[in-house]
């Protein structure tokens, strides 16, 4: 079994990198948090032309998905750069839309495919907040077997990082889908959030690794670079360690949940769109098979990039926690990613459980 990434999806990761290194994200990330989205709607914009949001929309639907493991590639180097938005959660909502099918996925999910919509939502077992909400065209809830469009963002919550902000999406609103297939489908989505964020939180984890490798052999200290002292070196080791041993946890979670996908009777959401009879569920009963790869994955990518965030607040030394100095962004975004679509305690538990 070949677990390298492909000569294109290499690429696709560099040709992101590159997108996102001339687009002075620490910029678009002070707009955003001064409730200003215009730079980080153009932004998402870019992403979408490159296909990013394509990736977890079927291809009936206009996306070129569900592709787990390009996802994840995407989402490390969003991570990476610190992109603004409900970017995990309008992937899961591409899940969520294809699992329940029918007008609000033909409604819904072209739009999210090529950019046009930005969406968040709230499912349960995962906490009330709906990320971003104020910035959304839509904000999805799920209630047992129901499916609802929240009829506005709610009222604002205080936030880690102000880039993120959270929100309690107002209550009410018409069901647009229910049944079963909406259980199943809300199931597949958490594990495609928290897939995300996973990948979201490497990337997070590998900035902060790296601007704190360089500020330490800048940094001098009794005539010789701080980075030289074996106290300091040790602790980047391990930070680095940490981001290694999660990397292959988080791929191998893509490949399973891409092994669900690709089973015989899933990714029939298109057909519970065109009014097929419990379409949909298939694809998202199956992911379940992969949550514990997800869950193992979320909590070592968490785990990993909050260790970066305090070895690269503690060498950075006094600056480290200026508003200032960009990287502030990178350290107020670890815990957040951390905690939210499942906890390291709650991801443990689900690995435990198998």
């Amino acid at each position: 079994m070949r677990f390298l990434l492909t000569d294109e999806q290499r690429e696709f990761g560099r040709s992101l990198d590159a997108l996102l290194g001339a687009a002075d994200t620490p910029a678009v990330l002070r707009a955003w948090a001064a409730g200003d989205h215009g730079p980080g709607r153009a932004l998402w914009g870019r992403l979408a032309d490159a296909g990013v949001f394509a990736l977890a929309v079927p291809e009936a639907y206009g996306g070129v998905g569900p592709l787990p493991v390009e996802a994840a590639v995407a989402c490390v180097e969003l991570g990476r750069h610190a992109v603004p938005g409900p970017v995990a959660e309008t992937l899961a909502a591409g899940v969520l839309l294809a699992g329940a099918g029918g007008p609000v996925a033909e409604e819904w999910l072209p739009g999210i495919a090529s950019g046009a919509a930005v969406v968040s939502l709230t499912l349960e077992g995962y906490g009330p907040y709906a990320p971003d909400a104020d910035a959304a065209d839509a904000v999805f809830t799920v209630t047992g077997d129901e499916l609802r469009l929240a009829p506005g963002p709610g009222e604002p919550s205080a936030s880690a990082d102000p880039a993120r902000r959270l929100f309690r999406p107002e209550p009410g609103g018409a069901p647009v889908a229910k049944g079963p297939a909406i259980r199943a489908a809300a199931r597949a989505a958490g594990d495609t959030a928290a897939f995300a964020t996973a990948a979201l939180a490497l990337g997070c984890g590998e900035e902060l690794l790296r601007a704190t490798v360089a500020y330490v052999k800048q940094r001098t200290q009794f005539g010789v670079p701080v980075g030289s002292f074996q106290a300091v070196k040790h602790r980047l080791a391990d930070t680095l360690l940490g981001l290694e041993f999660a990397r292959p946890l988080l791929y191998g979670a893509a490949v399973e949940l891409a092994s669900e996908v690709s089973r015989p009777g899933a990714g029939a959401g298109a057909g519970a769109a065109e009014g097929s009879p419990g379409a949909g569920a298939g694809s998202a009963e199956g992911s379940s098979g992969a949550g514990a790869a997800v869950a193992a994955a979320k909590v070592a990518a968490g785990e990993a990039g909050y260790a970066a965030a305090r070895t690269a607040l503690q060498l950075h030394g006094a600056i480290g926690y200026t508003e200032e100095l960009d990287l502030a962004w990178w350290l107020r975004r670890a815990r957040p990613l951390r905690d939210v679509w499942g906890t390291p305690s709650a991801c443990r538990a689900r690995v435990l459980a198998g």
